[in-house]
């Protein structure tokens, strides 16, 4: 800490203000509580005074806001400000932040509690903390569950300096949410105006030579090798690494339904899919690139393979069961390491390699062939296949830069496969449960304005999302996505798990499939009509194409585009 001169009138407010300045945020996604009144005040005068501050965005539900700072997060790897609203708040957000938590995406979220219930001196904090927001222990001790890092600022004095902490703490690996409950107290508190000292981003680790080199070995010496990853495109340098890494060895790479983002082209020819299956028994070599649950059931042991782990922080701590079978680890800098890797690529037995890459090429080429044979087939099919849903989207985003955001389940693999994204931060998942798809879509446009963002989503997850909430975002901070909507009115995940348990049960022998049934919502597409969007709902073939040309056509000018495809699986 650093004294400065007071600022007449500063308060609690001002210093979570200056704090969120020092880190380097960007952006405050706020969800409006009563507690934040001394933030806004500040904000106010910072901004008639002509002095610097994040920008501010007023959003009308938690998961927006926890989920916009995701989707940013995501993009541009550096913590930002979330405010929710003491404890129900965070509760109506904590699903968001477990989400962020699961995708590795940095922020400090802060909400607030009452510490003195109207019987302290100062301003009263107002009777609904006594009666109604309040939770035995704090706030603090329920984001326990699903942050890396959970406190509580009991001082103004040191709030500023908790934030910065907040911030390094979540920037490191494992990047994570951290969380601050900020008594309202604190933030109504004169500050003496001692500031926080500006942070940096984390240092990197790297493997040494003496790690590295054995695994060189084990790579130069395997017939058979292959690279699995779920999130090596997550990290900054990670995507590009990898490519660099696979090309000099020749190694195919597997990115199995697991993975969170695009980590590898996948029109590459060294690209091997997304089933591990073929090689569990083939391969001699498996290297783990910032995978954290290869194998299901986590039982399912590789026959002969090694196993190598290339993972900065291989054991996740939020992750409850987690089996790897290593025999060796590198627990650098995945793009560190992999560059390290890439570079020792000498020596090799040409004849193997050169037989090996032909095999894998042999494979793509294969896997090229049935995927267009499956498009040639839902092009011909009655109604609209999830394949030509894809497979259009994949033409019209050719060579425009798009990112893709899928919040679909039973159509995911379909979305993966068809619509084969290839480029770094081309290609984001979901995580944790259904209904963030909207906000984290609208963080990764904030984060990426000169790129288009297709949100791919089921009906159900659809109406799980806080719908009204993030169309106002998207207006209100002009942030025009195209939506598209793989609509086959039903729960079909739910209904195909019942199915599976209960093959010959009374619901097969019925009819009556409770918990799935979404044939009664009204036309998703309207619920975006009172915003002056885009929209259109499309259920012939011939209609998709000219649909979604003018959707990307509406979004390229400004309005955000909803597309509701009513598909026949």
């Amino acid at each position: 800490m650093t004294d400065t001169n007071n600022t007449p009138g500063a308060d609690g407010g001002d210093a979570v203000v200056s704090a969120f300045n020092a880190v380097g945020a960007n952006y405050i996604f706020c969800s409006s509580g009563s507690e934040w009144a001394p933030v806004w005040e500040s904000l106010a005068r910072r901004h008639r005074d002509g002095e610097p501050a994040p920008e501010y965005l007023d959003l009308t539900h938690e998961t927006v806001a926890v989920g916009m700072a995701t989707g940013y997060g995501l993009v541009k790897r550096r913590p930002q400000g979330v405010l929710l609203h003491a404890a129900p708040g965070l509760l109506q957000g904590s699903m968001a932040v477990h989400g962020a938590l699961l995708a590795g995406v940095p922020m400090v979220v802060t909400s607030s509690e009452s510490t003195t219930y109207g019987d302290g001196p100062g301003q009263d904090p107002g009777g609904q903390w006594y009666r109604n927001l309040s939770i035995v222990g704090g706030p603090h001790q329920i984001a326990q569950p699903f942050t890396k890092w959970s406190n509580e600022a009991a001082s103004v004095h040191t709030l500023p300096t908790m934030i910065a902490r907040a911030a390094e703490l979540s920037w490191r690996a494992p990047a994570g949410p951290a969380y601050l409950n900020i008594p309202l107290e604190i933030l109504l508190e004169d500050w003496d105006g001692r500031e926080a000292k500006s942070i940096v981003p984390p240092g990197s680790t790297h493997s040494s030579p003496e790690e590295v080199d054995p695994v060189a070995q084990l790579i130069r010496e395997a017939v058979n090798p292959v690279i699995v990853t779920e999130t090596a495109g997550r990290e900054a340098g990670g995507f590009e690494a990898l490519v660099a890494f696979a090309e000099a060895w020749n190694i195919p790479v597997v990115e199995p339904d697991s993975a969170v983002c695009g980590n590898f082209p996948r029109t590459h020819p060294l690209h091997a899919g997304s089933d591990i299956g073929p090689w569990m028994d083939e391969a001699d070599l498996i290297l783990l690139v910032n995978c954290r649950a290869p194998f299901y059931p986590p039982s399912r042991r590789p026959s002969k393979a090694t196993i190598v782990v290339i993972d900065e922080v291989p054991q996740r701590p939020h992750v409850v069961y987690q089996v790897l079978f290593a025999d060796k680890y590198l627990e650098g800098n995945v793009a560190n390491t992999l560059r390290q890797l890439a570079k020792r690529a000498k020596d090799l037995d040409v004849a193997a390699v050169t037989a090996r890459r032909a095999a894998q090429e042999e494979r793509h080429s294969d896997e090229q062939a049935a995927i267009a044979a499956v498009e040639a087939k839902a092009a011909q099919a009655e109604g609209i296949d999830p394949v030509l849903v894809a497979a259009t989207l994949r033409g019209l985003l050719d060579g425009q830069d798009a990112i893709v955001v899928d919040e679909t389940i039973t159509h995911s693999r379909v979305v993966k496969r068809h619509v084969q994204t290839s480029d770094p931060d081309s290609y984001f998942y979901v995580q944790g449960g259904l209904g963030q798809g909207m906000a984290v879509a609208l963080g990764v446009k904030l984060a990426a304005k000169e790129r288009p963002v297709v949100l791919t989503i089921g009906d159900g997850a659809f109406t799980y999302n806080p719908v009204i909430q993030s169309y106002d975002a998207s207006n209100a901070y002009e942030l025009p996505l195209l939506i598209v909507v793989f609509n086959n009115r039903v729960y079909k995940s739910m209904n195909l798990n019942h199915r599976r348990f209960y093959p010959e049960g009374a619901a097969a022998e019925t009819g009556e499939w409770l918990g799935t049934d979404l044939h009664r919502l009204p036309r998703l597409a309207q619920f975006a009509e009172p915003f002056g969007m885009h929209t259109e709902t499309v259920d012939a073939p011939d209609a998709l194409a000219p649909a979604l040309e003018r959707a990307l056509k509406a979004v390229a000018e400004g309005t955000t585009a909803v597309v509701d495809v009513l598909v026949t699986r």
